[in-house]
């Protein structure tokens, strides 16, 4: 019987933080009594050298793997699927994820897999697992989406074109690694993307209708890290303390979400993703605002702390509801100066709206917004960041001109 008086806290057994992180892979992975992995990845990460510097340190320590770098945004069941094959062809029995959310996701899919069996699509949902999965190495290199310190995971059903969200306990990592050597070569838009990905965390667990002592301090030190570092590391990305901070950031804000919840910007953001393959960070990033205003008057209070933590922002002395104002309007401004696109300017198609704001009203994180939205609500928040977006465009080639 649950005991409701008692918080449970979920993070991954072993985390590290810092340069040259990496290098202790094998000290965890003996204590883990582990032998052989399955390096999941993606070809960008292999372009760039980034899963060389993880597969030196295996090869240095003679730990025998195989790479399955296939993994695109928004994976689907096929790539799982695919993955999942390799795994058990080469009798791997744990998991190196190297990436951002995609990749986690992934290795997290085929964890629970390798000791649950059945279909992925068996555990869309809360707690559909029995047993923990096989171990989880989650090397993160996108400062973005919290995936390796989460028990959260997504996968598209390409048949039905929607995302599957799982929450599971069973495939938390069991190492997380945050090390900025690995994302000074990311580019400036998926360094955008990701740290407004980040943010949107730290925001929709603070707002969000479950969230503790423990929850609260983790979103609004991930909310001032990413108001002071985010466009310093997407306009200067080799500097190593702007991608320390969004490391912490990043990581937080999954803690965060982890511990506590999600909200409405995420169930709508799952229907781009899995209509249009809209990047994630970017849905979050385009539809925060909207939501956060949505909230406003029943969050006012708690969208006044945003405001009042955001770095270089002197809200002291403002009633609560400017001070709110200003934290939606602080989030707009950031979204323009480090460049995420508008709505209007992704292959989002108003004819979908009446479907996807059923689906995102179906989505797992619906249930968690503060204020229980209908599905006019959905719809006209995905039409106002349409035509905000329309607006702005116009503004500035007004500007321009």
């Amino acid at each position: 019987m649950k005991n409701n008086n008692i918080t449970e806290l979920f993070q991954p057994a072993h985390t590290l933080i810092g340069q040259g992180s990496i290098k202790e892979i094998p000290r965890f992975m003996n204590s883990a009594g582990v032998h052989k992995a399955l390096v999941v990845t993606d070809k960008g990460l292999q372009k760039l050298g980034t899963v060389k510097l993880v597969a030196d340190v295996l090869d240095d320590n003679n730990v025998p793997y195989v790479v399955y770098d296939k993994v695109e945004p928004n994976p689907s069941v096929r790539i799982v699927n695919e993955a999942f094959d390799l795994y058990k062809k080469e009798s791997a029995d744990f998991l190196v994820a190297i990436g951002g959310g995609s990749p986690i996701d992934v290795a997290k899919a085929v964890s629970i897999l390798a000791t649950n069996g059945g279909d992925i699509r068996d555990y869309c949902g809360v707690a559909k697992s029995s047993k923990p999965g096989a171990p989880i190495i989650a090397i993160n290199t996108t400062a973005g989406t919290g995936s390796e310190v989460t028990r959260a995971y997504v996968v598209t059903d390409e048949e039905k074109k929607i995302k599957m969200v799982m929450v599971d306990n069973n495939c938390m990592a069991f190492l997380a690694i945050d090390d900025p050597d690995l994302m000074v070569g990311m580019p400036p838009a998926l360094t955008a993307a990701t740290g407004m990905d980040a943010l949107t965390h730290a925001v929709e667990a603070f707002l969000c209708n479950v969230h503790t002592p423990f929850s609260d301090g983790a979103a609004i030190e991930a909310i001032r890290l990413v108001s002071k570092s985010l466009r310093r590391a997407t306009d200067y990305g080799r500097d190593i303390q702007a991608r320390t901070d969004m490391c912490w950031a990043e990581y937080l804000a999954g803690l965060a979400f982890s511990n506590s919840g999600l909200g409405l910007v995420h169930a709508i953001a799952h229907q781009l993703g899995g209509m249009y393959h809209t990047p994630h960070g970017v849905a979050n990033a385009i539809l925060l605002p909207f939501v956060m205003e949505f909230n406003l008057p029943y969050r006012t209070a708690r969208i006044a702390r945003i405001g009042h933590a955001w770095f270089d922002d002197d809200t002291e002395g403002l009633a609560d509801v400017e001070a709110a104002k200003h934290a939606i309007e602080n989030i707009r401004k950031l979204s323009k100066d480090i460049k995420i696109p508008h709505l209007c300017d992704t292959p989002f198609d108003p004819k979908d709206v009446p479907v996807m704001a059923e689906n995102a009203l179906k989505d797992a994180t619906a249930a968690n917004n503060y204020v229980k939205a209908t599905k006019q609500d959905v719809e006209a928040i995905l039409m106002n960041a349409y035509t905000w977006g329309i607006a702005e465009k116009v503004k500035d080639e007004i500007k321009n001109l």
